[in-house]
């Protein structure tokens, strides 16, 4: 039994500017590709979508490679060390601030969708559309290779379309789907464990659960990797009570 599906529409992220919208100025904390922390404040970049941590793509030679990892850990290099200037437009359902950000001036959504690290979340805004036809053209991030786009890769299925700047191979699907609940971690950062149990319910176990161990990470059974418990949950999933 697969887990249950978070849809789409509870994603959403309310873009349109609001009046009077609050400045957030700082240093950020990146936690992924769009999600960052500026003092007590947790901001969820609009306008844009980037792979989560746990996320992996295939490169030119359709070797697999963490993606998500390493689309933070770009973000980090190039804009961890400035101040940033955040633009408040919403709040999200998950209590995070949706906002526009830039450092020294540099727009930081148009930066990580034109070097391919994100992408253009054109249902709710064509902001960014012209520099992700820019990073597809420049095979640049994600797009060397193959990748699922990242709000399907939440909810990815047999079904689940496979993006890339050329032709994905023939494989690349089944390479992507199982890559998920392989049996080993796709990054150091991602460890918990997700399974569903007898009654269809998704439950979370983390390094330190009694029953960590005895999960086995099989896509078959519905497994998936989490790398945090804050994705476990907004997966739908809750912790174990063992």
């Amino acid at each position: 039994m697969m887990l249950r599906k978070l849809s789409f529409a509870c994603l959403l992220l309310l873009w349109p500017a609001a009046a009077g919208a609050a400045e957030i100025t700082g240093m950020p904390k990146v936690r992924e590709a769009d999600q960052v922390q500026i003092g007590s404040t947790r901001i969820r970049l609009g306008g844009i979508d980037a792979p989560s941590t746990d996320q992996l793509c295939l490169n030119t030679k359709g070797e697999r490679w963490t993606c998500g990892v390493a689309a933070r850990d770009e973000l980090i290099k190039h804009f961890g060390g400035r101040a940033w200037t955040c633009q408040a437009r919403a709040i999200d359902r998950r209590g995070r601030t949706v906002a526009r950000c830039q450092a020294d001036g540099e727009d930081i959504q148009k930066w990580l969708v034109t070097n391919g690290w994100a992408l253009a979340l054109v249902r709710l805004s064509k902001d960014y559309e012209p520099d992700e036809k820019m990073a597809r053209e420049a095979k640049a991030g994600m797009w060397q290779g193959a990748f699922i786009a990242p709000w399907d890769w939440r909810v990815r299925n047999k079904k689940t379309a496979v993006l890339g700047a050329v032709k994905p191979p023939d494989n690349a699907r089944a390479i992507l789907l199982a890559s998920a609940s392989g049996p080993v971690a796709p990054s150091p950062d991602c460890t918990i464990k997700g399974n569903v149990n007898s009654s269809g319910e998704c439950i979370y176990h983390t390094p330190t659960s009694r029953w960590y161990a005895k999960i086995q990470m099989k896509i078959a059974k519905g497994t998936r990797w989490f790398c945090s418990v804050e994705e476990a949950e907004a997966a739908g999933c809750r912790e174990t009570r063992r």
